[in-house]
């Protein structure tokens, strides 16, 4: 595999020359992970932060009763866990494989000293964490404001972007339900009335999407009071 050809396709170390992918292929660890790992747990000490080269990886908090919620699904070319190597320095969430994945991992102290020398990678740092809050501060919203059948109908739409009118969920019902903010019943029943009302046609797990229009109404649809 050819690391630093990799690395130029990650936003987070998008611009950068050969000599600076070269320190951080030096720096850098492979990590081949089997489904199901678990990377970190939440409070733990951060050791460093990671680049998904294929697979996928959950990122999620536990209850106190032990229910699981999903904050990200991080796909090849997404990082995770950057904003764990500042601060406290420790892990806010837990992180799982949900299938064989290879993973960059990149130790603390050794990025750090990298990034005090290279104000590119500070740049592109700084862009990564601000898309971070974003994401997170829109999750808050569509859990305060919007219903299920609202933040799924956004999730799908997300999915096609716009180009396709059929999708594939990337996750499994249960762990989608996670993701946002509800239960898998919930879920189900959801799926089945946005059929029942001609919105999208669901096989398995490809979702296609009939009325694009009166989905992004629903997906803009806040709680009734």
């Amino acid at each position: 595999m050819n690391i630093p050809a990799r690395l130029k396709m990650i936003p987070l170390f998008a611009g950068l020359g050969d000599d600076d992918l070269a320190a951080l292929q030096a720096l850098a660890k492979v990590r081949e992970c089997p489904r199901g790992e678990l990377l970190f747990s939440d409070g733990e000490e951060a050791a460093g932060f990671f680049v998904v080269l294929d697979g996928k990886v959950k990122v999620f908090k536990l209850s106190s009763e032990g229910k699981e919620r999903i904050l990200h699904i991080v796909h090849p070319g997404g990082t995770f866990a950057e904003a764990a190597i500042f601060g406290s320095g420790l892990y806010p969430a837990c992180a799982e494989t949900l299938a064989p994945s290879k993973l960059l991992f990149l130790p603390k102290e050794g990025f750090l000293g990298l990034l005090a020398g290279n104000s590119r990678i500070a740049i592109n740092m700084i862009a990564g964490l601000s898309r971070f809050l974003r994401q997170f501060a829109q999750q808050i919203e569509e859990l305060t404001f919007k219903d299920v059948p609202s933040r799924l109908a956004r999730y799908l739409l997300g999915l096609a972007r716009g180009r396709r009118t059929t999708v594939e969920l990337p996750i499994s019902k249960s762990q989608l339900a996670s993701n946002l903010g509800t239960v898998s019943e919930t879920l189900s029943r959801t799926l089945r009335k946005l059929s029942e009302d001609d919105l999208i046609r669901v096989s398995g797990k490809c979702v296609e999407i009939l009325d694009v229009e009166r989905l992004e109404e629903l997906a803009e649809r806040c709680k009734e009071a």
